[in-house]
């Protein structure tokens, strides 16, 4: 066997293995307590069995206590430019809801990535890279609209689907525009959602604004932005490498999950409620990280909440102090 052939296989058969763990103790003065929590603890495989055709398995052995299957899929790439995607899947659509929790900037994700934009389901999606002066990449896939936990039984008539076209400028900018249908229960949704960031000389600077329609109006539409920025301090003769400052506002008007209730349980002989009420928040801290950005990093982190009434606010959901532990392997 030649030196390319046993390139070549290894690079298809060596399958491997990540994960992330993320422990993290918060604290709310209002309620003058706090808890210890084990947010992540990921584990994933992945690899290619050919040249064009790769997989990834990923599951949460901790996502808030519980255990989820996350990623399951396979991806075929007839080119460098072309990939299919089939299984379970984050689907394409915003920015901040498609990162990873060791690409987070923040202990805690934003409105626009927790609450209203927050879609992993089963599908095929199609990725293409292209130049148009710039380089630029579309993807766009059709899901069931089950979400990850309902499948074996489900059956639908309707298509599902998620676009996103994003836009890499010289210079460390890119844009990305992307929509989103989903039909959780009775009613269709429709999300639209444009974003912005500019990456370079230690400065991270991100804006993104989303709304969120309920078809037949039958619930009013729900608006959310999130805006921060993160610039790297490199240090030296520390077990540090370097500490980013960072701060963020962001903001969701009233929400429902799209999912009708009665008494308080999804029913079909409901409607649909505020599942989380009108709030911003203004959340400032620092990261410290022991190696490259995104491997191992203390996230100090202060949030505090603003509700119309505080009445609404959900016992998580307050202002607090975090400071979270990022590993990621």
């Amino acid at each position: 066997m030649d030196a390319t052939a046993q390139k070549s296989d290894s690079i298809v058969y060596k399958p491997e293995v990540h994960g992330v763990i993320r422990g993290k103790y918060e604290y709310q003065p209002e309620d003058k307590a706090g808890r210890f929590e084990v947010r992540s603890a990921r584990l994933s495989i992945d690899g290619k069995v050919t040249p064009i055709v790769a997989y990834k398995a990923e599951i949460d052995l901790s996502d808030e206590g519980k255990i989820k299957m996350l990623d399951a899929y396979t991806s075929i790439s007839p080119s460098e430019q072309l990939r299919f995607t089939i299984g379970q899947m984050r689907v394409p659509f915003t920015i901040d809801a498609h990162r990873s929790p060791d690409k987070q900037y923040f202990a805690n994700r934003s409105f626009i990535a927790k609450q209203v934009a927050n879609v992993r389901d089963v599908g095929l999606t199609a990725g293409y890279d292209f130049v148009a002066g710039i380089p630029m990449r579309i993807e766009a896939g059709i899901f069931n609209g089950s979400g990850i936990t309902n499948q074996q039984d489900f059956w639908t008539k309707q298509i599902n689907f998620s676009t996103k076209l994003q836009a890499f400028i010289p210079g460390g900018w890119n844009v990305t525009l992307s929509a989103q249908k989903i039909k959780p229960d009775h009613h269709t949704i429709m999300m639209y959602d444009a974003g912005m960031f500019y990456h370079a000389h230690g400065l991270h600077a991100e804006v993104e604004y989303l709304i969120k329609h309920y078809a037949n109006s039958v619930f009013q539409n729900v608006h959310a932005l999130d805006a921060f920025m993160s610039y790297d301090i490199p240090l030296k003769k520390s077990m540090f490498t370097k500490v980013s400052p960072l701060v963020r506002y962001d903001y969701m008007g009233d929400h429902s999950d799209g999912y009708r209730y009665l008494n308080g349980v999804v029913n079909d002989a409901g409607s649909l409620i505020i599942n989380d009420h009108k709030r911003s928040r203004i959340t400032t801290g620092a990261t410290f990280s022991f190696n490259k950005p995104f491997i191992s990093d203390i996230r100090l982190n202060y949030e505090k909440y603003f509700y119309d009434n505080n009445a609404f606010a959900k016992p998580s959901e307050k202002t607090k102090f975090v400071i979270e532990v990022m590993t990621k392997f």
